[in-house]
C-alpha cells in the first residue's frame, strides 16, 4: 500500500493555505484562553465541541487566504510552483 501524503512529516513553519477577520481573531483568542469571551456563555470554559468549531473555522480562513494568494500570483504571471510557494508563506509578502 502506498504511503499517503497525510502520513508524511509536514513542515509546520509554512501556512497550509490565514485570512484575518474579526471572527477569526476572536476565535483564536478564545481557543488560546480556553474560555468564551462574548455572548451568553462569557467566562465559561470552552467544551471540546466549541474548541473544534473554532479550530475548524480558523483552518477554513487559512485555506481561503492561501487560494486567494495562489490565484493572485498566477494572475501576475508566476509559475504554478512559484504561486504555490507564495500561497504558503505566512504573513505579508516582503518586497
Amino acid at each position: 500500500m502506498a504511503k499517503s501524503k497525510t502520513n508524511e512529516t509536514r513542515d509546520f513553519s509554512q501556512r497550509r493555505w490565514m485570512k484575518p477577520s474579526v471572527r477569526a481573531k476572536g476565535y483564536a483568542e478564545e481557543r488560546k484562553a480556553a474560555v468564551h469571551k462574548r455572548g451568553p456563555k462569557n467566562g465559561e470554559p470552552l467544551s471540546e465541541y466549541d474548541k473544534g468549531i473554532r479550530s475548524g473555522y480558523l483552518l477554513a480562513q487559512s485555506d481561503s487566504t492561501g487560494i486567494y494568494k495562489y490565484k493572485k500570483a498566477l494572475g501576475e504571471g508566476k509559475t504554478k510552483q512559484q504561486a504555490r510557494d507564495i500561497s504558503r508563506q505566512k504573513g505579508k509578502k516582503k518586497n
